[in-house]
């Protein structure tokens, strides 16, 4: 079982380039251990900068520090970074188009047991609505890896968020198929699409099987691009499957679910089922324990299924 969270992965590849390239920067708002940057701020500490519990700062000097030619990384938890901090996203970064990734950690419902306080299950529809500001949620280690890798080559700006714990494996190292901002076909079927974003994605490819058992044809997308969406992918599956289904670690206003609705019903009208977390404070506990108890899970997913198939 896979031990390695996702934020690990990210530094152990912003150590991996940060010894030839200089320009690489890291900050964080009082957030090194939480986001696993430890390791990061000992090997290199002419390019980290600590904040503190500012987050607002930790942004606008980011985005200072691109503009300078810097590639900085923001890296706070999701739930502070998404809405402290919105403004400085959407006019330092984003507006101004400063090269600048911000690290999203923790998110979704990783800090269960605290509340809806330290939950970021907003992130996606405030900081997708702004223009220029792309999103991402990876799906395991090996996918975030490649993300990873993919944005040190870019200059634009970016919030990516991943969870706080290790997450099972949907790919295998040997086996990662990426291409920047397109989705990934997981499973092929005819039957029903279901997209999934970040921790779900291992979900939907859990249900794809258990509903290939009923005789049901899932196929499984991993949308870890949810801004920009792969529109191409979306509009194939409302064409060639009879309904999508799209899971999300989410409110069910302006995430994931959203942008592929409005999307279907504008060019290729079908069924779209949104999955995600309710429109309230959600209970409190592991993120697994959440996971269940909304049926954001293979048997939830599975259920829904074959509830609209009927």
């Amino acid at each position: 079982m896979n031990k390695i969270a996702n934020k690990q992965v990210i530094c152990d590849i912003l150590l991996q380039h940060a010894a030839t390239d200089k320009d690489i920067v890291v900050l964080c708002s009082d957030s090194r251990g939480s986001g696993s940057m430890t390791d990061f701020a000992k090997k290199f500490p002419k390019q980290f900068v600590e904040v503190g519990i500012a987050e607002q700062d930790l942004v606008s000097i980011s985005a200072g520090l691109a503009a300078c030619g810097k590639k900085a990384f923001a890296v706070s938890p999701a739930s502070f970074l998404s809405t402290r901090s919105m403004e400085q996203a959407k006019v330092d970064v984003a507006y101004s188009h400063t090269n600048v990734k911000l690290l999203g950690i923790s998110g979704g419902v990783s800090y269960g047991a605290l509340g809806m306080t330290h939950h970021s299950a907003t992130d996606i529809a405030t900081l997708g609505s702004i223009p220029g500001m792309r999103v991402y949620l990876p799906s395991d280690r090996f996918q975030t890896a490649k993300l990873i890798e993919a944005l040190l080559k870019d200059q634009d700006p970016a919030y990516i968020r991943v969870g706080r714990n290790a997450v099972p494996d949907v790919y295998s190292e040997a086996q990662v198929p990426f291409v920047l901002n397109k989705a990934t076909l997981v499973r092929d079927g005819q039957d029903v699409t279901l997209i999934a974003c970040g921790e779900m994605v291992n979900a939907a490819k859990e249900a794809g099987a258990l509903l290939a058992k009923q005789g049901v044809s899932a196929r499984v997308l991993d949308m870890y691009c949810v801004k920009p969406l792969d529109k191409a992918a979306v509009l194939k599956a409302a064409k060639e499957t009879k309904f999508i289904v799209t899971i999300e670690e989410h409110t069910m206003y302006g995430g994931m679910g959203s942008m592929v609705s409005q999307l279907v019903a504008a060019e290729a009208p079908c069924r779209v089922l949104n999955m995600t977390l309710p429109d309230a404070p959600v209970i409190t506990g592991k993120s697994q324990e959440v996971f269940d108890y909304y049926g954001l899970n293979a048997a939830g997913i599975v259920k829904q299924v074959l509830a609209v198939r009927k």
